[in-house]
């Protein structure tokens, strides 16, 4: 999955915020994410997220 800095992820399940869009600050074999509900930022394993991923916004499309 090409998933690059300033990436927006829509994710499968919510943050308990109840936000599901979550801004990509890093990328390599971990993921440096940004809730944008309540801008909590969390580092998670590369494959959790990707399994997580319901679709990639793209950061020239945004």
């Amino acid at each position: 999955m090409d998933i690059e800095k300033n990436d927006i992820l829509l994710m499968k399940k919510k943050h308990p915020c109840g936000a599901n869009r979550m801004l990509v600050l890093r990328s390599g074999m971990d993921f440096k994410l940004r809730c944008e509900g309540c801008s909590r930022e969390f580092m998670i394993p590369r494959n959790k997220a990707e399994k997580n991923v319901k679709s990639v916004i793209k950061a020239a499309e945004s």
